[in-house]
């Protein structure tokens, strides 16, 4: 009974949340990290890795095949010394019969014993005749079977390297769909960006699975691991009404890009001129920005630790070209720049 009149009180419970939940509207907000734009963000860096994968096998394959073409042409080499030496053994045999014949070489054993000075000189003549026949019938058998290992050795060479060039070709078809399907994913990746920042609203964090690293509290890195550097620091530029007041690293878009160091999120925006943009405040009142992005991995006022992905490298804002563009500040305004590469040089990052 007691059960029954608890059943009986959770049913319309149940019922009034179902009612709550059906009413919401249909056009809420989305949670930060949901959304189409979560699946894009995920597969460009996904794509990312299996391209660099592709790369490395195809690399790799293609190195080994490398090999074993000179593994190919060493072996021929080697069969060219050996036809040559067995060519030359076969000029002398052929001098050695030339000069029996001159010296009656062809006379019956017999007629050597009666023109012979002595038995023991016929028997040294007879004797040194037999060794170099010998030696000589003997290197060519040798040298025979050498040509015919190193024939084999050669063809089996030959037939692996031919297998590896087979599988190099499919590696770089793969490589080459790999390198497609990034690029498309790139571009609409973009694309929503430029939507995001003409819309002056950010789609919020897109949380990214980013690999595990060893990076702890004050170590410093740099913003993005595999780069170009393009504009420095104070260069002059028709872009600029001074000078540029940032370090701008060279990267396709959606390249994951790092906090340098512990900090916190102090601004998020998604209009201006630096487009898609992230600043952090670091200890010791310093702060860095970076600008241009595509995506988001953090929202504001969260903590970030060193070489924590906090978005994705875009060309939003006033922006000519896929890059980063990274500043050192003493305030979280602009204006306030300082020469970012000195300032990470200081820090240990060499760049």
């Amino acid at each position: 009974m007691r059960s029954y009149r608890r059943l009986r009180l959770i049913v319309p419970v149940l019922l009034c949340a179902l009612a709550v939940l059906a009413a919401r509207p249909t056009t809420a907000h989305k949670e930060p990290g949901t959304g189409p734009e979560t699946g894009l963000s995920a597969e460009v860096v996904r794509l990312y890795e299996e391209a660099a994968v592709a790369t490395q096998q195809y690399e790799a394959g293609r190195k080994e095949a490398d090999a074993q073409r000179a593994e190919a042409q060493r072996a021929e080499a080697l069969l060219d010394v050996q036809r040559r030496h067995i060519a030359s053994l076969h000029e002398d045999l052929g001098r050695i019969a030339r000069a029996q014949y001159r010296s009656s070489g062809g006379l019956p054993v017999a007629a050597h014993i009666i023109l012979a000075d002595s038995p023991e000189s016929l028997m040294r003549g007879q004797h040194a005749f037999s060794q170099a026949d010998l030696a000589v019938n003997n290197a060519i058998s040798k040298n025979r079977r050498a040509e015919a290992r190193l024939a084999a050795d050669e063809a089996r060479a030959a037939d692996r390297w031919q297998a590896l060039e087979r599988r190099n070709t499919q590696l770089a078809a793969l490589k080459a769909d790999i390198e497609q399907k990034l690029e498309t994913a790139r571009s609409e990746l973009q694309g929503q960006a430029d939507a995001a920042v003409a819309a002056g609203a950010c789609r919020g964090a897109v949380r990214l699975d980013q690999p595990v690293t060893g990076f702890t509290d004050g170590d410093w890195v740099a913003p993005v691991e595999t780069y170009e550097l393009s504009a420095s620091y104070g260069s002059g530029g028709a872009r600029w009404s001074n000078r540029h007041t940032g370090q701008d690293f060279a990267v396709p878009i959606g390249t994951p890009v790092r906090a340098v160091g512990a900090g916190r999120v102090v601004k998020v925006s998604c209009g201006g001129p630096f487009g898609m943009e992230v600043v952090l405040k670091h200890a010791g009142g310093y702060y860095t920005q970076y600008a241009h992005l595509a995506s988001l991995a953090v929202d504001q006022g969260e903590h970030v630790s060193p070489g924590q992905w906090i978005g994705q490298s875009g060309t939003t804002g006033n922006s000519t070209g896929p890059h980063l563009h990274f500043e050192a500040r003493i305030t979280a305004e602009s204006g306030s720049s300082v020469d970012p590469v000195s300032w990470l040089t200081a820090r240990g990052v060499s760049l």
